[in-house]
């Protein structure tokens, strides 16, 4: 029986630190790559994967977040006055339908696994529900949860969650997996561990931000356990499945993954996407290799 993911959680409470002062007015998930928000990259990848309900965990200051996904009947009608159909079409693409959409706040910062516990009252207690961090953004042919949704709906049930090799010495950044049986693109997983102490992890797989969950997940969360860093950690409840020897699975996706909550991971996004765009890779290329020939004279 296929089983179907129709709810994704997109926890957006933090308070961007790490890109101060321009996070001072405007949320770290409106900041862009190129001309696109970091949050519409998720919610695209969320749309292809059938995801039909959005449930946005949001704090005080995120009120430009949730405008950007509203109707803008001004500006609507300035481009269809002036025939800029294409780009009437870009602007429709960030509107969402009535309902569609929800907000809950997390009042406190207590970690992951609190933020998605925030959203308990909006999900269905019998059906599996996706979690999509914004900050890990992944260029993809097949976009990632699109990926996860398609091995998950041919398997007996459990959770799943997104996976990719890091250098050992990154490895304690990250919730590792320790696998049981590797089958390719996904890994039966024994154990996870939240940032383990260097030499102490069991793998290299690391957990990225991409999550298809069962409700068991969610009554693990009502325990309310802080774990590691004095939070609530996702990884903790997910953990607490693998000791009920219900399954949980790591999926190597296909794509690369961008660490866009760190300042060079999300230049190097920016970088990376603009290449990928006709209308400006030759442009930014030739002064890329205009910069790569004066540091090279430099040297």
């Amino acid at each position: 029986m296929k089983r179907k993911v129709t709810k994704a959680i997109f926890p957006v409470a933090g308070l961007g630190t790490r890109f101060l002062p321009a996070t001072k007015s405007i949320p770290k998930e409106i900041m862009t790559l190129v001309d696109r928000p970091l949050i519409q990259y998720a919610i695209d990848e969320a749309r292809a994967a059938g995801i039909k309900e959005f449930i946005f965990v949001t704090s005080r200051g995120k009120s430009a977040l949730e405008d950007y996904f509203d109707h803008s009947p001004v500006l609507e009608q300035e481009l269809r006055k002036k025939s800029k159909s294409e780009l009437l079409e870009t602007l429709k693409a960030t509107n969402m339908d009535s309902g569609a959409i929800a907000y809950i706040r997390q009042h406190k910062a207590l970690g992951l696994g609190h933020a998605v516990w925030c959203a308990r009252r909006l999900l269905d207690p019998k059906e599996s529900f996706a979690v999509i961090l914004p900050d890990d953004v992944i260029a993809a042919d097949k976009p990632c949860l699109q990926q996860m949704v398609e091995a998950y709906e041919d398997m007996g049930g459990g959770s799943m969650v997104a996976a990719m090799e890091v250098p050992t010495d990154k490895v304690s950044s990250y919730g590792v997996l320790d696998v049981n049986e590797d089958f390719g693109s996904t890994v039966s997983v024994k154990a996870m561990v939240e940032k383990p102490a260097p030499g102490t992890e069991p793998s290299n797989l690391a957990v990225i931000g991409r999550y298809i969950l069962s409700p068991d997940v969610m009554r693990n969360l009502n325990k309310m356990k802080s774990g590691a860093g004095g939070e609530i950690q996702l990884t903790d409840a997910i953990a607490d499945e693998i000791e009920a020897k219900r399954p949980v699975h790591g999926f190597r996706f296909s794509g690369q993954r961008f660490d866009c909550g760190s300042k060079a991971g999300y230049l190097q996004a920016m970088i990376s996407f603009a290449l990928s765009r006709d209308d400006l890779r030759d442009e930014l290329q030739e002064y890329l290799d205009t910069l790569s020939a004066v540091r090279t004279a430099a040297q």
